[in-house]
């Protein structure tokens, strides 16, 4: 079966101004952003890609434009099944102030349980995107062979539910998983398992060195901004 690799999008404007964006409209890429897809291109340019899937919010399909414009005759598919969790009444708004809302720590500590009001609930989320792969594994593997490989540009915490889907992690471990913008992360589908083999890889060590203010114990939602 095919190997995934999946791109969470590059850094947007949602991500420095500390907002769960979810699905609201005209959130793009940050300068740092761009410049991540710009680099894009290179950084998997060994790669044989056979097809490009993106959400449909625009700070994914801008992070695909460069990739999709240095590979000649492949296009970019858009799959709503892998766009942002639809956050609901959370969306737009700062994370700063979610932090003290009671759902935030079913979210935190037992994400299975959490709905959004007005939205959907995380587990929910989960399955609408294991669903959109297993459909794209094997449309690829009869397109392109058992052997290929293609990518996916979605969002954290999809990509996150992703990643443990593949590990056979209960959904209540996932905020254990980090992915910051325009990381790789690649898993590989065999018939009785996947392989995860690649996470949350940026080639940027600096997000690990000490920081003036360290990570706290909770995830961020949606996921964050990555390294300074």
């Amino acid at each position: 079966m095919p190997t995934l690799i999946l791109v969470r999008h590059g850094r947007s404007t949602a991500n420095t101004e500390g907002l769960l964006a979810g699905w609201t409209p005209g959130v793009a890429l940050d300068e740092r952003g761009a410049a991540q897809a710009a680099a894009l291109p290179g950084r998997i340019a060994g790669l044989p890609l056979s097809e490009i899937v993106t959400s449909p919010l625009q700070r994914c399909q801008e992070t695909v434009r460069p990739l999709v414009e240095a590979r000649s005759g492949l296009r970019a598919h858009t799959d709503e099944r892998i766009g942002e969790c639809h956050y609901g009444d959370w969306s737009g708004r700062k994370l700063a102030e979610l932090k003290d809302e009671p759902l935030m720590e079913v979210v935190q500590s037992h994400p299975s349980a959490a709905a959004f009001p007005g939205g959907e609930s995380m587990r929910a989320m989960q399955t609408r995107a294991a669903e959109a792969v297993r459909e794209w594994n094997a449309r690829v593997e009869r397109d392109h062979g058992a052997d290929a490989v293609y990518l996916m540009c979605s969002h954290g915490d999809i990509i996150k539910s992703l990643v443990a889907d593949a590990l056979g992690l209960h959904l209540d471990l996932f905020q254990r998983i980090s992915v910051e913008p325009c990381s790789v992360t690649a898993i590989r589908y065999t018939r009785l398992r996947p392989f995860l083999v690649r996470l949350g890889d940026t080639g940027d060590f600096a997000s690990l060195a000490p920081q003036q203010a360290p990570p706290g114990d909770e995830a961020t939602v949606g996921g964050g901004a990555g390294a300074p």
